[in-house]
């Protein structure tokens, strides 16, 4: 296993210091018998039913990287790294591609990443969240990641009535640490729809996204010229709400926001256009939106 950790770190580029504090873990781990024996249980759980729920399995990974000297986000996403291997394997059982499968475990450092920055540890503090991906029913495709499921909900446009019911994709925004620009955004929805309409058998293809990205308001920060803002004004906005803080802060800021708004790095004009919004005191919030994927009115949008 020491051997595909290392191949899937130099894989995904991950930073110098970011490996040798993964392998420093995975060695305290296996020079601790009883942490040995109880990871490799672990591994081959996963191994006998990749539909296993996550928080048991890391809720045991922190006591074995506790009994080891590891901590425990650190001891999360070696878990899950080692896991990888066996996900791998079903993609190619599944004859799904592998660039799939590589998109996907992507999120992998991009976690690392923010976990790095927000709580200065290499390891995820989110490791519930990748359930979806090693359950095979999360999936990236470019810059953006998808969910099968189906609307709950009636939507109506132009003509187009889609039922609750409806066959959909939930689409998540990961921070990949580039930007959504418009080219990767129209190949993500691309190869997104090919997918759900191969695997799926979607028709149409619809996508729907929640998200803090999606609140109307942003579209005053943000420059009609903006790649944020062409991705907001593709949904179709069906509902949205406000929060009472600014919890969601962190996810923009790469850090929590404790009440003062100076401590906030303000380093690119999006971080600055946020915090002097946050100082007249504007409120954050969320919204629905809905996207019935059409390739010939994305490519009409882009000239």
């Amino acid at each position: 296993m020491k051997s595909y950790l290392k191949e899937f770190l130099e894989k995904f580029s991950y930073l110098e210091e970011a490996r040798d504090a993964l392998l420093r873990a995975y060695d305290r781990i296996e020079a601790h018998a009883p942490g040995r024996e109880a990871f490799q249980g672990l591994l081959q759980s996963y191994e006998e039913d990749i539909h296993l729920k996550l928080r048991p399995i890391l809720g045991q990974m922190t006591e074995i990287a506790a009994g080891a000297g590891v901590q425990e986000y650190t001891g999360h996403l070696l878990l899950l790294i080692c896991m990888s291997r066996h996900l791998l394997a079903c993609y190619r059982k599944a004859g799904m591609d592998e660039e799939i499968w590589f998109t996907s475990m992507s999120d992998l450092k991009w976690k690392l990443m923010e976990c790095w920055l927000v709580r200065g540890i290499w390891g995820t503090f989110v490791g519930e969240w990748f359930e979806g991906f090693f359950q095979m029913d999360r999936f990236g495709f470019a810059k953006l990641q998808f969910e099968p499921r189906t609307l709950d909900f009636r939507y109506e446009k132009d003509g187009l009535v889609l039922e609750p019911g409806t066959p959909m994709a939930i689409v998540h925004i990961p921070r990949t640490g580039g930007r959504l620009d418009r080219e990767s955004m129209e190949r993500s929805f691309d190869l997104a729809a090919d997918f759900f309409r191969k695997w799926y058998h979607y028709d149409p293809v619809v996508f729907v996204c929640a998200s803090w990205l999606l609140y109307p308001d942003n579209l005053e920060v943000l420059s009609p010229d903006s790649n944020l803002y062409a991705f907001i004004t593709t949904f179709d906005l069906v509902k949205s709400w406000e929060s009472e803080d600014y919890y969601d802060a962190w996810r923009l800021f790469d850090k929590e926001y404790k009440g003062d708004v100076d401590e906030l790095p303000q380093d690119t004009s999006l971080r600055r256009a946020y915090a002097d919004w946050i100082r007249r005191g504007k409120k954050f919030g969320g919204a629905t939106g809905v996207y019935v994927y059409d390739k010939k009115k994305m490519e009409e949008r882009a000239v």
